[in-house]
């Protein structure tokens, strides 16, 4: 079997091959079953090592699993607890209705499928899946989310604080809920669906008669779940006890942080709280770190402008800033440009709060202002480091712009973020907060204005004629293409658009827009020589993602400006 994992991850690619022979020459002393002891390897994930199973035994591999494919059959049959467990559910064989398939994430968990067959007395296939995705598709067929629900508003109001302190004192896996405690289920609920749902917020905000559960999913809120008013602080406790926070403490906010586990996946919560007058309000967001970093060709700038981007990071020295309100991809951005630059030939240092994700080959530092560590006292030791490339997560005053503008003047690469709404405007923001025009003229050399819209889901995406009005509004001709909108279906929460893509206005500094900074001219000013001069403006990007189908008028009319 080693043998043939070896081939096929040569054939495939699927994992490196040299890592995956030395771990498996290493275990051969190992008494653990060979699918246990690659899948709890750090070095492979989860989803690679069962596609490398899959691909190996020539069986199927389930990315998602349509829970109306589970045959009733195996419901009935099959306790939840049993397919929790063992981390299986079964699906309907096409073109056989005698056989289930049962997918399992174990590949060599025989006991479990012999079981299931004697259970539902069928003859079985197998397939391979991922705990998250096995676990959702369970959740969905056997309708736990109400039974959880239904179970933690019957027990919760026997329980008081001084049991739950004792309860949850320990982060656990959210998929492990079995024989859990009710409150401890409820939270690992809330959370796993949340990750399900990929949404990157979760916010417990407490009202006069119920508490509702809002989940922020590709930027927007939707309410999700209400609970009784009465398990507030239990709730509200639990998270607390998680991200290491005083649950006496309910009069002033408080920030945490914590991480929990999903399978092999792990996942960072920051969480805060706030004070109300119906109680404590709540907001966790999720970093999901096996997402991994994208690549600067996956965040969807077009060729044109992905090339001059492209080349600005060969620059040797200058100052490039990302800016954009909050939760518009500025950092995901930045990740991108230092992932794609060679850590090997250059000393790269970035100075973040917080550092959300760990990039190879490079020193993050993380800003620590309760103990003095601003981002100026970093900046002003990274330059004793030999840096070549520097990143700042944010410019928030004069001290740290002028800090971040003299370092660039004295050969290194800077990048860092500002809040502005376009790309002329962050000209305006520096001189605004005290740096001197021919400091700001002399080092900076492009910006990038950006903004997140919602992609049409492709599982539901229909044609669409849009009123006069969006094409007016938009610019466009009344035959200027085909539009496209999404009606909405199960695999998109029924919203119509499904993940995000960037829009961006990359403005080039050149020596007329230099001379334009010198003597101070307006922001509005600036970018009507920047358009002059072939600018696509963050509407006129968002138009051009329009006609390729690939957004919708409404989602670039919501985030974005009119072009005066």
């Amino acid at each position: 079997m080693k043998d043939l994992l070896i081939k096929t991850a040569q054939r495939t690619g699927i994992v490196d091959t040299d890592m995956l022979a030395n771990l498996l020459e290493q275990s051969n002393a190992s008494p653990q079953r060979l699918d246990e002891l690659l899948l709890t390897c750090p070095n492979f994930t989860e989803d690679a090592v069962l596609r490398l199973f899959a691909e190996a035994l020539k069986i199927d591999f389930h990315s998602e699993i349509d829970s109306a494919n589970v045959p009733k059959q195996f419901i009935e049959n099959v306790p939840p607890t049993y397919a929790q467990h063992h981390y299986l559910i079964g699906i309907k064989t096409p073109g056989n209705d005698g056989i289930i398939t049962v997918v399992l994430s174990r590949p060599f968990d025989t006991e479990a499928i012999d079981n299931v067959s004697r259970l539902t007395k069928c003859a079985v296939n197998i397939a391979l899946a991922t705990k998250t995705t096995i676990t959702a598709a369970i959740d969905t067929a056997y309708e736990q989310k109400s039974t959880v629900i239904d179970e933690v508003a019957e027990e919760l109001d026997a329980q008081n604080l001084d049991q739950l302190v004792d309860e949850v004192a320990t982060a656990d896996d959210l998929l492990d809920v079995v024989n859990r405690p009710p409150v401890i289920r409820l939270v690992n609920d809330i959370l796993f669906r949340a990750l399900q749902l990929r949404a990157s917020d979760i916010h417990v905000h407490p009202y006069e008669g119920k508490i509702q559960i809002r989940y922020r999913i590709d930027g927007i809120l939707y309410d999700t779940l209400s609970l009784n008013r009465n398990v507030l602080s239990l709730v509200v406790s639990r998270i607390k006890v998680m991200a290491g926070m005083d649950i006496a403490e309910r009069r002033m906010p408080q920030d945490g942080r914590c991480s929990v586990r999903l399978g092999n996946r792990e996942i960072d919560l920051r969480v805060s709280t706030v004070p109300t007058s119906y109680g404590e309000r709540c907001v966790l967001r999720i970093l999901d770190k096996s997402t991994g970093i994208y690549s600067l060709a996956e965040l969807g700038m077009m060729e044109d402008d992905l090339k001059i981007f492209d080349s600005l990071l060969d620059r040797s020295h200058g100052v490039i800033f990302v800016t954009g309100p909050t939760g518009s991809g500025k950092s995901t951005t930045l990740y991108a440009a230092l992932n794609r630059m060679n850590a090997v030939e250059k000393n790269i240092i970035t100075i973040e709060d917080p550092i959300e994700y760990q990039l190879g080959g490079i020193s993050q530092m993380q800003v620590a202002t309760k103990k003095g560590m601003t981002f100026v006292t970093a900046l002003r030791h990274v330059l004793r480091q030999d840096p070549d490339v520097i990143m700042v997560g944010e410019v928030r005053d004069e001290e740290t712009a002028r800090m971040a503008i003299q370092s660039s003047l004295t050969g290194h690469l800077v990048f860092s973020t500002l809040h502005t709404n376009d790309a002329a405007g962050a000209i305006s923001r520096l001189l605004d907060l005290g740096v001197e025009p021919y400091l700001v003229s002399s080092s900076l050399i492009a910006v990038l204005a950006q903004r997140l819209v919602r992609r049409i889901c492709s599982d539901c995406k229909t044609e669409y004629q849009p009123t006069e009005g969006e094409l007016r509004a938009m610019g466009f001709a009344p035959d200027a293409g085909q539009f496209y909108i999404g009606a909405g279906c199960s695999k998109c929460f029924n919203t119509g658009y499904k993940g995000r893509t960037g829009i961006y206005e990359l403005m080039m500094v050149d020596d007329e827009i230099r001379e334009m900074v010198n003597v101070r001219q307006t922001a509005g000013v600036i970018k009507q020589k920047a358009i002059e001069k072939g600018l696509q403006t963050l509407r006129m990007y968002g138009a051009k993602k329009v006609l390729t189908g690939a957004t919708t008028i409404a989602e670039v009319l919501r985030v974005t400006q009119a072009d005066l």
